[in-house]
């Protein structure tokens, strides 16, 4: 999977959960609807999105998805259509709510969040692990099996396509 993108700064360490998608609108179970409340719990966050209403790769600052272990935080950044959110460090709840939803978290240093604030466009590349810009490429790490989600769309869309192998399996644990 290979995408390009132009890129939205949220520079700004610790974006909580509530601040990402705030709780008065957490009343639905579907995964749709969200992204047009995405940041509207944080100061500024809605004029934010409206600066590059095109993006779609998020970049961030350290301990980004903090706080509470809604699963819409995630939901709000795929609705609104972001691919990837890349930062110094995310909080493991929602590093593991991007997996399973199709968001690509790339957790890369300081440094490197630095020069990827300062372009205006990236491409990933999550097969081959790494971003190209500014005229090079920047390798991240990801977990084969949360890879294989991301590559997949999301867990949901993982298992979907694993579902005769389960049933193979069910078939030869039954006999």
């Amino acid at each position: 999977m290979n995408f390009e993108g132009e890129i939205l700064l949220v520079d700004r360490a610790n974006v909580d959960t509530d601040q990402i998608i705030p709780a008065r609108y957490l009343t639905g179970i579907t995964k749709s609807g969200y992204g047009q409340h995405l940041f509207t719990g944080m100061p500024g966050g809605t004029e934010l999105l409206q600066s590059k209403p095109a993006a779609t790769i998020l970049v961030a600052r350290e301990n980004f998805g903090c706080g509470s272990s809604r699963e819409h935080a995630a939901w709000a950044i795929a609705d609104r259509g972001f691919r990837a959110v890349i930062a110094e460090s995310f909080a493991r709840i929602f590093l593991e709510n991007a997996y399973t939803n199709g968001v690509v978290p790339i957790v890369l240093p300081k440094a490197e969040v630095e020069a990827l604030a300062a372009c205006g466009r990236a491409r990933i590349d999550v097969a081959g692990q790494f971003v190209e810009a500014l005229g090079r490429r920047i390798p991240f790490d990801l977990d084969p099996l949360r890879k294989s989600f991301v590559l997949e769309g999301g867990f949901m869309e993982f298992l979907a396509k694993k579902v005769e192998l389960v049933r193979a399996w069910e078939r030869a644990a039954a006999s």
